[in-house]
């Protein structure tokens, strides 16, 4: 019985410290930009090479 207050309290630790990750990412601008990454691929580079 003492084995699962102990795992309990583990896995709140755990989640509270990915919450805690969470918050700071967002509150430093990690998920800004939610355009550009996910249309990227769908346009074309600009060619340097005149030839090409």
């Amino acid at each position: 019985m003492g084995v699962i207050i102990i795992l309990l309290g583990a896995s709140l630790l755990v989640a509270l410290g990915f919450l805690a990750a969470f918050i700071w990412s967002v509150k430093n601008g990690q998920f800004e930009d939610d355009f550009s990454p996910a249309h990227r691929i769908l346009f074309d580079d600009k060619k340097d090479n005149v030839n090409e």
